[in-house]
Order: structure tokens, then sequence, then C-alpha cells
């Protein structure tokens, strides 16, 4: 081990254990290339994805049904086809939208006509002949209201202009020159359709094959016909049949609203529609003014739904209203005609859905978001298996383990982004390729720096991995998930307040979301019109949402960054600690014992307390008023309470432990389980703090400097703290570089540690610690904790899993390392004990009952020898009389199958008395063995156990 040299190095300064903690990192990450390689390309894997979904739906919208129709138009010999045409004429809705079209076809306007008819106030209209007819089956209804009520019957009544006989046999005979004189007829009567209406106009479903064209009469007289006929050279071929309209009077519009809901639910319960044609309030209309609210039927679906289109159907409701006005000013004559409705011209284009557009700012906010838990767990579970802990005992400061952490997590974040955004705008994603690139790198800095420091706030709240794995996915798809279906709402609202878009945006998660937003819509929109995304200029834009977000995730950070390593800073406190401050200003910070309960048992205490014990805190006091603690290791009546919960009482684990070490000192701690060890260790190297009470090590106060007696402490936890991807000699180069060694004087102690551990032969220094046996990471635990000449080690059973051989290696190591430091050790094992401690306390119930060296303790606790001899069983009686003859106060401590245990007081027998009275009973019966022993210092453990117990039952 390297202890050559008694002075210390002092402990490495900033930039020593950045370089330190640096290169253990890169160690660390080299060894996980494969898991930094895979969260690296994820993004790129999800891009791939992403294109081959876009591809495999390319090539799905490639097919006939999704294209412009073609039909054959010249027929070949044996079923050939000679010429194809394609167009809007041989199309379906769906690829009309795919066809080219320069001249639009002019298509009379149709009203929805109710699919079936009911009762409206009493009145019933015709039945159905059919049960499952898909158009009416009598008279449809129109229901009118208004304050004067005989204007608005006489409005009503001109709704339906009659057609004479002779053209209704010109429409349905298919006489007319043109399609023009076919649009000309339609457009003096109300024709409609039962059929839902189209998206777009290119093709008008109710005029399409195998449909039937209603015309809408006063009176019906004739009887269905078939109609062949073109518009624009679109071929029609419908069914023509007369329907009677009938406008009923309602007292006013809440009683149109009425039976528009009564409709409308039996309409749902029938999943058909609601069996109004429209409603008509004429309001305060005269003869000197036109005003009329028209409701139209919306609620037309064939799956119980509302379709988007029938406001398409609304141009002929409004023309009925103005014609009927119009007659009844200037005469039957008077007319205002809708002769067609169509669409503007367009090219010709392809059927597209663009994933990256409809997906962008859900899919991407997910893909950056995904960074969250990676680095959260991986900060929770340096927390939960200690190793910042361990590296923070062996003097690593809070500084460069954050400097260093987060330099990693922004080094692992900035390459995750640029490959995304490269390989994004490689494969054309138009939301990385058309947006400003500066704008893009601005956005992802600011939000991944965000993201790390939300993770490192978040961390300081998990003790748990699994924990804070499953919190950080949930927050992850949750928020991804609630700002396209929440916040993507309030964005396209107008009205919404923005104040409250910025409080929403201030989840990091939200503001990500809204973001990616914008780029996508700035991305649609130049891809549309052939131009670039968003540009810094458009940050100016009162509708863009980026620039308050690039603001927000600023101040954000900075806000969050000393907030996060604040609350780092209190682990063992709770998240609002600044709460608790607040609260316990006005109670008292030291525990205090209840005095009711403390009067016999402090009487009974201080008659049985032991006099070693009292001598060493005579020797603490004299101590700390000489002021004698540079070299020294003085506990000062240290007490230890865990506060009772759910009714328990408080748990008293250490009562007011006063010990007093120098330097070269070994000190074991011997004890039961639950005694109180673990607690006092844990004190001293700072993982709880003391209930009352203080520790001076070399002079440094336990409650004010224990950052800088980390600097001077080495640890050898009962678990052992390894990084599984590390070697050994990886793990003492680190922790030697934080002790201050470096060059040379580094390698030749880590030579030096791993020999003296037996890990130097056969190469199991430089194998990842993951491959070692538990005796193997205990050794390496022990050649940490020595490394660099620490003044003060603390070793919880250093030797367990060892076998006898690495045992006694270790134990000359211990030896060899004592000489330079204070070593405090806790063990079970005696022969441990006696081999390396100068000193033993027993400690039994939060108390040391007793101090001094194994041969003190044997020679105070062993005032007896243990007897034990064999022989028959039949002898055994008599042998017990013959020890009871030798001792009268023998105790038989052990009796079985023939061998008996007997204890014998030294001031009543000499060594001698004990040879004669085993000589005699030989003379009597056959001795098959015997065999005398002073007491050792299990003996003497025992004994001072079972008093104690003894004493804290009668106190």
């Amino acid at each position: 081990m390297a202890t050559s040299g008694c002075r210390m190095r002092g402990l490495a300064r900033f930039c020593r254990q950045v370089h330190a903690l640096l290169l253990k990192n890169l160690s660390f990450q080299r060894r996980n290339c494969k898991t930094n390689a895979g969260i690296a390309a994820f993004p790129v894997l999800l891009c791939v994805l992403l294109v081959a979904i876009q591809t495999m739906v390319d090539r799905e919208l490639d097919r006939p049904p999704f294209q412009c129709g073609c039909a054959c138009v010249l027929a070949g010999p044996k079923g050939s086809c000679q010429r194809t045409e394609c167009g809007v004429q041989y199309s379906t809705p769906t690829q009309a939208l795919g066809c080219e079209v320069s001249a639009p076809p002019r298509w009379p306007a149709l009203v929805q006509v109710p699919a079936f008819p009911a009762s409206v106030r009493g009145q019933t209209t015709a039945p159905c002949n059919n049960a499952n007819a898909s158009g009416p089956c009598g008279p449809v209804a129109v229901l009118l209201t208004g304050r004067n009520r005989g204007l608005s019957q006489s409005l009503g009544n001109l709704l339906f202009p009659a057609i004479p006989a002779s053209d209704y046999r010109r429409i349905s005979s298919g006489a007319m020159n043109s399609s023009e004189e076919y649009r000309d007829e339609l457009s003096k009567v109300v024709p409609g359709s039962s059929t839902l209406p189209a998206h777009v106009l290119f093709v008008e479903p109710g005029l399409e094959p195998n449909q039937t064209l209603y015309v809408i009469q006063p009176k019906c007289s004739w009887p269905p016909r078939n109609v062949s006929a073109s518009s624009d050279g679109m071929p029609i071929d419908v069914g023509l049949e007369c329907v009677q309209g009938l406008p009923l009077w309602c007292p006013n519009s809440s009683v149109i609203n009425h039976h528009f809901i009564k409709g409308y639910k039996g309409a749902n319960k029938r999943r058909k529609s609601n069996e109004f044609l429209a409603g008509y309030d004429f309001l305060d209309t005269s003869k000197g003014r036109f005003h009329v609210h028209v409701s139209y039927n919306s609620s037309f679906s064939r799956d119980n739904g509302r379709h988007s289109m029938t406001v398409l159907r609304v141009a002929r409701l409004v023309n009925m209203a103005s014609t009927a006005y119009l007659k009844v000013r200037q005469g039957a004559n008077a007319e205002m005609r809708v002769e067609f409705l169509k669409e503007m011209p367009k090219a010709a284009i392809r059927v597209r859905l663009d994933l990256t557009t409809l997906l962008a700012a859900l899919f991407f906010t997910w893909t950056v978001q995904l960074l969250l838990p990676v680095i959260l767990t991986y900060l929770v579970y340096e927390k939960q298996q200690k190793l910042r802990l361990m590296m923070k005992m062996h003097g690593l400061k809070d500084g460069p383990y954050w400097l260093i952490s987060y330099f990693y997590f922004l080094s692992l974040s900035a390459v995750y982004m640029i490959l995304f955004v490269l390989f994004g705008s490689f494969i054309g994603l138009d939301i990385f390729r058309l947006n400003n690139y500066g704008i893009q790198f601005f956005f992802f800095f600011i939000y991944i720096n965000l993201q790390i420091v939300f993770a490192i706030l978040l961390a300081s709240l998990f003790s748990s991995v699994k924990t804070a794995s499953v919190i950080s996915y949930i927050y992850v798809f949750g928020s991804s998930l609630l700002g396209e279906a929440l916040l993507k709402l309030f964005i396209e609202d107008a009205t919404f307040p923005r104040l409250w878009l910025v409080i929403m945006e201030l989840v990091p998660g939200f503001s990500l979301y809204r973001g990616f937003y914008e780029l996508a819509e700035y991305a649609a929109s130049g891809n549309h019109k052939g131009k670039s995304g968003m540009q810094w200029g458009d940050l100016n834009d009162p509708a863009n949402g980026m620039k308050d977000v690039l603001v927000l995730m600023s101040i954000e950070w900075i806000l969050l960054l000393p907030v996060a390593f604040l609350l780092d800073r209190r682990p063992a406190w709770h998240p609002l600690f600044l709460f608790q401050i607040l609260s316990t200003k006005h109670s008292s910070p030291r525990w205090r014992p209840d005095k009711s309960k403390q009067s016999s048992s402090t009487k009974i205490f201080a008659d049985m307390i032991k006099d070693d014990v009292f001598l060493e805190r005579k020797v603490v006091k004299r101590s700390l008023k000489e002021m004698d603690t540079r070299n020294m290791i003085i506990c000062h009546n240290l007490k230890k309470v865990y506060r009772g919960k759910n009714g328990n009482p408080d748990k008293l684990a250490v009562k007011g432990l006063s010990l007093a070490l120098s330097k070269g000192q070994c000190f074991g701690m011997l004890g039961p389980n639950g005694a109180g060890k673990t607690s006092f260790i844990n004190m001293m190297i700072g993982l709880v703090r003391p209930t009352y009470g203080t520790a001076y090590i070399h002079g440094m106060d336990l409650r004010k400097d224990m950052t800088e007696i980390y600097e001077n402490i080495g640890v050898c936890p009962q678990h052992d703290l390894l990084w599984g991807t590390l070697t050994g000699r990886e793990h003492l180069m680190f922790y030697g570089r934080l002790k201050n060694l470096t060059g040379a004087a580094l390698i030749k102690a880590v030579e030096e540690s791993l020999r003296s551990v037996n890990l130097y032969h056969c190469g199991f220094g430089d194998k990842s610690v993951n491959k070692y046996s538990g005796g193997m990471k205990r050794r390496l635990s022990v050649a940490i904790a020595l490394i660099g000449n620490p003044k003060v080690v603390y070793m919880d059973e250093p030797s367990t899993g060892l076998d006898t051989t690495s045992r006694n290696d270790l134990w000359n190591v211990i030896k060899r390392a004592k000489q330079e430091c204070t070593i405090i050790l806790t063990t079970h094992s005696m022969e441990e004990a006696e081999e390396l401690c100068d000193r033993v306390g027993i400690f039994v119930s939060g108390n040391f009952q007793c101090l001094g060296t194994p041969m003190e303790l044997k020679a105070r606790y062993g005032g007896t020898r243990i007897l034990t001899i064999t022989t028959a069983v039949e002898h055994e009686e008599e042998m017990a009389r013959l020890i009871a003859e030798l001792s009268p106060s023998a105790t038989k401590i052990y009796g079985m199958s023939g061998t008996q245990k007997f204890e014998l007081p030294k001031r009543e027998v000499r060594l001698d008395g004990v040879f004669g009275a085993v000589s005699a009973a030989r003379g009597l019966f056959p001795v098959q063995g015997w065999g005398v022993a002073d007491t050792t210092l299990e003996d003497v453990f025992i004994r001072v156990a079972k008093d104690a117990r003894a004493f804290d039952v009668l106190s």
C-alpha cells in the first residue's frame, strides 16, 4: 500500500478534480459506447421509421382508388381498348382531387332532402312503403315563423315553385339541346338529393349514376322518370322523382328549435337524418325589409355523425327565400336564379398525406424528450447506489461533479440533436430543411440545457431508479399528448388569452411542443407556397409563438439552475425544506430526553457505569479543554435519535458516545446487531447528522467542516460501492487523483495498492469489476480506502467474504497502514479484533460498555477458566460432584452426551488444582478427553453484552 511519507498531500484542487472525474467518465463511457451509440442513433432510427411509413402511405395513395379516374371511350377488337380518357367525369369524389380541372363542371344547386319523414305538430306525413328507404316517402317539411305571420306564410307558400307539365317532360325526356338548358330548367325549381355532398364540387354525388334527383313541388302529379343528360361533358344518369314540400307554421323560433331537437334525437335513435328540410325565421321582414335566418340540416350521416360539408347545400335554401320575397314584391314573374355552383380551376395533384406535417409537433416532442429519462435515471442510479456519496467521502466536491456531469449530458444531447437535424434534413423532412437553421440551433440549444437542469431538479426528488424512470416516461408521453390534445386547440384559438398560453408553456414539455408546432406550421406553409419556412424576421409576427418560447425557456434555464443545485446540496431534507426551516425557527433544534422517564434510570446508570468508559469521558473533556484536537479523533457526547412514526416512540440509537483516539491506533467496535455501530459510523462519515453532540477529526468539527473532513478520510463501506464497467486500476487511479496523487507517484501508489491486496497478478487489476468475485471486490474497497495516505480510515467489516490467506494478507496491509493514520474498524470476528485492534470497545444498546486493549478486557472480565471434559454419560453426575468439591462457585455452562463445560473462578482454583481434579477423576472412571482454557475475547463479548441487556431491562 502506498503509505510512504507522513505528510498529507491535501485535497486535489478544482481543476485536478475535474480532470480526475473527466478521465473516469471517459473510461466509463468508453465501455458503455454501445449504449451511448444507441442513444445517439435513436433519432436517426425514428426518422428512418417515419420515412418508411411515409413511403408505404405514398405507395398506397398511388393506387387507382386515389388517382384521377380513367375510362375506355373507344373499344377495340376482342375486348381491348383503343382509347382511354381520364378526368373528373370518370372519377369518384376521392379520385377527383387528383385530376386536372381547367374548366370545372357547373352543377345545379341542390338541397339536402331528409331520408325519411315523420310527424310534425300532430300532422303525419305519408307512411313509407319501404322501411329501409334511402329517400323520402312522403312530404318534406319546412318550418316557418316570423313576426308578420301573414307575410311569412305567403313567403313559405312560394318557397317551392311549381313546374309546368311541359317543362317536366322536357327535363325527363332528355330533349334539351345543351347542358345550359338543362341547368336553366333546374334553376327554376327546387332540386334536391338525399345523397351526402362531396368535399369538393368537381363531382356531385347526387347526380352520379343510379342516384335519385328529387324535384320538390307544392303538389306532385307526375310519376318518376329516368333522366340521361350531360353537364359540361359530365354524363348524368339519374332517376327523377317529385316530392311534396310542406311549409308548416310555428309560433316562434323556440318551437322550431324544439322540433329540430326532437327530430335530431329521433334521427340519432334510428341512425338516420333529421326529418326536416330546413327552418326559416323571417324575423321583422316586411315589404320594405328582407331579414331572414335560415336553419339548415347538418345531421346527415351514414354513421350517426355529422357531415362537415352539408353547408354546400345551403345556397339553394337561401335562393328559395330570396326568390319568394321577390315574387311578393315584384310579382309572379320576378325571380333570382342560382343557375349552378362550380369550383375554381386547378392543376393535377398527387394525393398525399404528409406525416411530417401531420405528426410533426407530437412526434418530434416525443423524440427530443426521450433524453429526459436517460439523464434522470443516470443521476438517480448514482444516488441510489451511493456512488456519488462514495466519491464525496473521498474528497470530490459538488462543483467538479456537476461540471463534468453537465458537460457530459450537454454533449450527449447535442450529438443527439445534431444527428436528428442533419439526418432529418438529409432525408428531406421539411421541418428541418425549410426552417432557418440558426433558429433551430438556438431553440434546441436552449431546450436541451433546460431539460438537463429539469432532470437535475427531478433527481433530487427521487431515490429509486424504477420510480424515476416510470414517472419520467409518464411525463414525456403525457405532456406530448396533452400538447396535441389541449395546447394545440388553445394555440389555434385566436381569442384564447396569451398570458394563459405563457403560463402553460412554463412546463418544459409544452414549450417544446409549441416550438415544434410553429416550426411545422411555417414548414408546411413554405412547402405549399414554394418558399422557405421560419426566418429570424418571422419572430416578430404576433401570431408566431416561437419568440415567447425562446424567451421563456431561457429565463427558466437561468432560474432553475441555482434551484436545482440548492436542492441537490440538501439531499436529506424534504424538497420543501424552506418551509421546514420556517416551521422550526421557534422549536429547539436539539433532542431532549423525557425527564420524567430519566430520573431513575440516570441514577442506576451513574452507579453502574464502567470505570474505563468514565475515564474515556474525562480524557475527552480534558482534550477539548486543552484544545488538543489536531492529531486526534474526539467524539463528544454523540447522540442519534430516529423519530418515531405512526405512533411509535423515538429510537435512541446512540446514547451520548464519547471517544478519544490518537494517530497510529486501530480502534475496533464490537457489538451485536442493532447496537448502534452503523449509526455511529454514518455520523462520522456524514451520512446522517448527529442529533446532539459533535466530533472533531484532526481539529475539524463534524457539524461545520464536513467538506474538509472528506478531504482527509478514507472509507471502506460494508457494501462495495463500485462501477461495474471500470477496472480495479481505473478505480484506484480515479480515487488517487482525488487525493492529489499525480504522475509517477500515482502510478506507483496504484501498483503497490494492487499488489498489497493480491489484485496485481494474473491481470485482475485490468479486468472489469463486474467480473470480480465478492472477495476481490472487498479487497479493492480496502485498497480504495487506504490510497493517498488519508488521516482517518473507516472500515466496516473489511474481511467479509475473504478466504484465510487473503484475510491474513489484508490484515498485514491494515497493520502497515495504521502507522500513518487512525483506523476505526467494525467487525464480528473476534480473531480480527485481537489481531488488528490496539483498543477495543464493546458497543451495546447505543453505549460503550467497556474500552481497552484485548488483553486488558480479557484480564478484567475474564476471571474464570473454562474446563471441558468428556466421560461416559453415566459418569456425568460423579464428574460434576468432583468439580463442586474443587470449586463451590463453579458453574456448569454446557452438558450433552457426556461432554461438560464448567466455568471455574480463578480466585478459587489454581491451575494445578484443575490438573489434580482431572487425575482424581481418571482414577475413578475413564476420561475420554479434557482441556482447560482462559477466557477469550468472545467470552468477554458475550458476558458484557449479557450484562448490558440485563441493565436495559432493569432501567
